[in-house]
């Protein structure tokens, strides 16, 4: 059965408490995820999305429960990826004339992953779907996160459904924002727009606005994962204006891998360097082999500065460092200072490669990075933790100029 979220509004999605990776092995979800799917049952009936093909044979069962199949009117697709579509072509093959609403975009992505020549209807913002009393007006939302992505708003009900938007992966039963771990859900929404939506700040802005111009009152917004927010629903929007505008806080954080603990050595003491020069920074390690991808963007992320430290091997940085470069690269970060470091034997290539990386993914060099040969002796530690103290020292003065 559906659970009856506002007067004739039901959430039909389901819960994943299983998944620990998200397409594919790109996204991590620790705190698992849901595949939120509305259904309206107005004068005309709607259903918003399905959920992920897995589930498609209790998501029809739990649908037929709620409303006869044949009774839904329309059905509407904010977003072509299979997590919200993948229950779409067993629902089609049962109610094979119902009308699909979507984008021009979102019908190339439906008809590109499923091959169906489906009774498609393209909506542009501004466009309104009649219920009866009621209205659901779209929202085109290209590039967020996706070319064919777009939102409804359900009229007199003030009802928001975003899709991705305003999301995390956070498996709950208990639904809404504030029934839950608000630590927890501030965690899951910042790796959630650090991971999926920084490449798209300037347009999160934009298209913000635009809502908001639209003045439409907002009583909850329904997003394609995670809770619902009935509470202060306008705090997610403001988070994301917050996180849109290039966002930092007072951290630094210290990214590493090492294969002799050489490079683990001079990253703990350019720590101590830092929280030696200013004991009000946040500092955080994190030794790239061990630690969760997106859990290390979600740092970087909310850092002001970064240092990133490998080893040289066979002249080059170890993978984990030129993986995670990959990630950061692709995230477009801005207004973030960084530099490099690392041990060596032989030739000693790694900071010259870390230097040229940073650059290339827009970091600002507050120096030429630091080289230690062999393992670190107690000279050579007091010269990292040094070099700590003057990065600190120089971040502070570059962000007062």
């Amino acid at each position: 059965m559906g659970f009856n979220i506002k007067n004739n509004i039901y959430l039909v999605g389901n819960v994943d408490w299983e998944i620990e990776h998200y397409q594919g092995y790109k996204y991590s979800t620790h705190k698992g995820t849901s595949y939120n799917a509305y259904l309206i049952k107005e004068q005309k009936n709607v259903l918003i999305d399905t959920v992920d093909a897995p589930f498609t044979d209790v998501f029809i069962r739990n649908l037929k429960n709620e409303i006869d199949l044949k009774m839904i009117d329309y059905i509407v697709i904010n977003h072509g990826e299979k997590d919200h579509t993948g229950a779409l072509p067993e629902l089609m093959k049962l109610i094979p004339d119902t009308p699909i609403y979507c984008t021009k975009n979102c019908e190339k992505s439906l008809r590109g992953q499923y091959h169906q020549n489906w009774n498609f209807n393209i909506v542009k913002t501004g466009d309104k779907l009649d219920l009866g009393d009621k209205e659901l007006v779209f929202v085109e939302m290209p590039l967020l996160h996706w070319p064919d992505s777009m939102l409804c708003y359900l009229t007199k009900d003030n009802i928001l459904f975003s899709n991705d938007a305003f999301g995390q992966h956070y498996a709950t039963s208990a639904i809404y924002n504030d029934l839950v771990d608000q630590c927890e859900l501030h965690v899951e929404c910042l790796k959630y727009y650090s991971n999926i939506l920084t490449p798209y700040n300037s347009k999160v802005i934009k298209k913000i606005e635009e809502i908001l111009a639209m003045n439409l009152p907002l009583d909850m917004i329904c997003p394609s994962h995670g809770v619902l927010w009935r509470d202060n629903p306008a705090q997610i929007i403001e988070l994301y204006l917050k996180w849109a505008e290039d966002y930092q806080e007072n951290q630094i954080t210290i990214l590493y891998d090492t294969m002799w603990e050489s490079t683990t050595d001079m990253a703990e003491a350019i720590a101590e360097g830092i929280k030696k020069s200013h004991s009000k920074t946040v500092v955080k390690l994190m030794h790239l082999s061990k630690k969760d991808k997106n859990d290390v963007i979600s740092e970087v992320f909310k850092s002001k500065a970064i240092l990133i430290g490998s080893p040289t091997v066979n002249r080059g940085i170890l993978t984990s460092i030129a993986s995670i470069f990959e990630l950061i690269k692709s995230l477009g970060f801005k207004n973030k200072k960084a530099a490099s470091f690392g041990s060596y034997g032989w030739s000693g290539e790694s900071t010259k490669i870390i230097n040229a990386k940073l650059l290339d993914s827009g970091f600002t060099l507050l120096n030429d990075g630091l080289q230690m040969m062999w393992k670190p002796d107690a000279d050579a530690i007091k010269e990292c933790i040094t070099f700590g103290e003057e990065f600190s020292n120089n971040l502070r003065e570059n962000s007062l100029v």
